[in-house]
């Protein structure tokens, strides 16, 4: 389970993330990622939200994936080698092939995702 602390809520986070963030695309999930630099500087932690449409499958199945991409987005901040920092926001937008995907393989490719959209972000600092 992702605490409340880390969950992005407000669809104009998400809005934002999607339009401004840096995109890496893997075969099972699309990760949008981007710094909030005028944020609030009381901020606990990265934000990370879940887009699971109907193209994924019927409601068991995307419920099925959100657990797992949640649970894996739980693990990457844990271990404290994501490189996320307190103002990052993270979309992760999961395609019709996550169905079929263990939790592993999604774990293994938003690991590759997050560190291609922040590759980008290390290079400009």
């Amino acid at each position: 389970m992702l605490p409340a602390q880390y969950r992005m809520t407000r669809s104009t986070d998400f809005g934002v993330t999607v339009r401004q963030g840096a995109r890496a695309a893997q075969p099972d999930l699309v990760v949008h990622s981007w710094r909030d630099v005028a944020g609030d500087e009381s901020v606990v932690g990265p934000k990370i939200g879940l887009v699971v449409s109907k193209s994924v499958g019927t409601a068991v199945q995307r419920h099925r994936v959100a657990r797992r991409l949640r649970h894996a987005a739980y693990r990457i901040l844990c271990d404290g080698q994501s490189g996320l920092e307190p103002r990052d926001r993270v979309v992760i937008r999961a395609l019709p092939g996550s169905r079929d995907a263990v939790s592993a393989r999604l774990e293994t490719e938003l690991r590759a995702a997050l560190k291609r959209t922040q590759s980008p972000r290390q290079a400009r600092s």
